[in-house]
C-alpha cells in the first residue's frame, strides 16, 4: 500500500557529504513518523534520524551534529543530510515511513530497499 524510492546514496571520502531522499506514495494513508535507518553486515540495525508530523526530530548521538532530518509533507518525501562523514558512517541506510490506513485507523511501518553508503579513509 505504499512504495519508498531512495536515492542519494553512493561512495565519498570521509569530511565528505551525501544527501538521501526517500519519497513515499500510497493510496488511503496518511503518513506519520518518517526516519532513516542504518546497518552493518553482522550488526544490528540502528536509527539515525527520524522526524515526526509536526517536525520534531530524533537523532543517533553519533550523528547528532553532523547530520539534519527534514521532510516535505506536500511531497511525503523524507531527507537526510550527511556532512562531516566518517568511515564509522558506512552502511546500508535504509527509509522508514509510519503510516495510518484512513478507513481503519490500522498504524503500519513500511521499509524502503536500502541504499548503501560508503565513507572512504
Amino acid at each position: 500500500q505504499v512504495q519508498l524510492v531512495e536515492s542519494g546514496g553512493g561512495l565519498v571520502q570521509a569530511g565528505g557529504s551525501l544527501r538521501l531522499s526517500c519519497a513515499a506514495s500510497g493510496t488511503s494513508v496518511s503518513i506519520n513518523t518518517m526516519g532513516w535507518y542504518r546497518q552493518v553486515p553482522g550488526e544490528q540495525r540502528e536509527l539515525v534520524a527520524a522526524v515526526g508530523s509536526g517536525g520534531g526530530a530524533n537523532y543517533a548521538d553519533s550523528v547528532k551534529d553532523r547530520f539534519t532530518i527534514s521532510r516535505d509533507n506536500a511531497k511525503n518525501t523524507v531527507y537526510l543530510q550527511m556532512n562531516s562523514l566518517k568511515p564509522d558512517d558506512t552502511a546500508v541506510y535504509y527509509c522508514t515511513v509510519q503510516a495510518r490506513r484512513w478507513f481503519t485507523g490500522r498504524v503500519d511501518d513500511y521499509w524502503g530497499p536500502g541504499t548503501q553508503v560508503t565513507v572512504s579513509e
